[in-house]
């Protein structure tokens, strides 16, 4: 059974927090960008980068992350193992290239969630986050992240190149921060670092803004 969702998700701040690659899996993100080929009228959209295809694995529960990283209309499907109910694939459209993955337990309670990390092609390479959570150790339940927009103060000089990653027991999310709107706007030489937790919502998980700083 394959179930599709959307939800809204680029590359690690800082590595090695929340699981190591499952022993064996030498597979790792393309850190480079393949030039883009322009496709026959028809065919299925070229690559713009290698796909990503990569297996994390934290208490006893695996995640087999992969993704074409297509020109257009690419998607990530995530398939966990070792579930106790339902080990279905999840797949989720995404606007841009998968960049990165991540496990980790943020809530620590002995279910781990996975966090894919995906960046927009175009100049502004805004990041975008899909992410799964295990319910109990048997089946799993997207994670939501609320749009930047949702928070004016938090989203104040955004203009992309932000990046993921599992700090301690949260998710970071860090930009550069912009003086000015669209084309006329200009890096002020600072950043900010927002800060989520995972938290149980009624319909699912959600990550809350907890923290933002600027250095």
């Amino acid at each position: 059974m394959k179930r599709v969702l959307s939800c809204a998700l680029a590359a690690a701040l800082v590595g090695g927090c929340g699981g190591k690659p499952a022993p064996g899996d030498a597979s790792e993100p393309a850190s480079k960008l393949a030039p883009v080929i322009e496709a026959p009228a028809a065919a299925v959209p070229p690559a713009v980068s290698a796909g990503f295809d990569q297996h994390l694995e934290l208490q006893g529960i695996g995640f087999h992350v992969s993704s074409p990283n297509l020109a257009s209309g690419n998607t990530v499907t995530v398939v966990p193992t070792g579930l106790e109910i339902d080990n279905s694939p999840w797949e989720s459209p995404v606007d841009g290239d998968v960049v990165g993955a991540e496990i980790g337990d943020l809530d620590a309670n002995g279910s781990p969630e996975i966090y894919v990390y995906v960046r927009s092609r175009d100049s502004a390479a805004r990041g975008s986050l899909v992410g799964y959570a295990a319910n109990n150790r048997k089946s799993l339940s997207a994670i939501y992240l609320p749009p930047l927009s949702d928070d004016p103060a938090a989203a104040a000089g955004y203009q992309g190149h932000d990046e993921f990653a599992l700090v301690e027991q949260s998710l970071a999310r860090r930009f550069p921060l912009y003086a000015g709107d669209g084309d006329a706007a200009v890096p002020t030489g600072k950043t900010r670092q927002l800060q989520y937790r995972l938290t149980a919502g009624e319909a699912g998980w959600k990550l809350d803004l907890v923290n933002s700083t600027e250095s």
